[in-house]
């Protein structure tokens, strides 16, 4: 035998994008990391839910950072201001 009665459950309607802050009508993607044990930011969390656009554009500028070696002497020496 089947019981049913009626339920309100709360239902994701939109998401905002947290670069350009505009509506991703439900198409975004997600950038996150989260580092572990021994790391510099151990225990640190990052989510970003992005638009199309900003997500494409922050893939973009990683690869051409990747290609021209900046990341590593960036990340090196943000190390220093932490």
């Amino acid at each position: 035998m089947e019981i049913k009665q009626m339920k309100q459950v709360e239902v994701v309607t939109d998401v905002v994008c947290d670069v350009c802050n505009q509506s991703t009508k439900l198409e975004f993607g997600t950038l996150s990391a989260h580092w572990g044990y021994g790391s510099r930011h151990d225990g640190e969390k990052y989510e970003l839910q992005l638009c199309e656009k900003c997500f494409v554009y922050a893939l973009a500028t990683l690869k051409k950072v990747n290609r021209t070696g900046f990341v590593g002497d960036f990340l090196f020496k943000l190390g220093h201001l932490t």
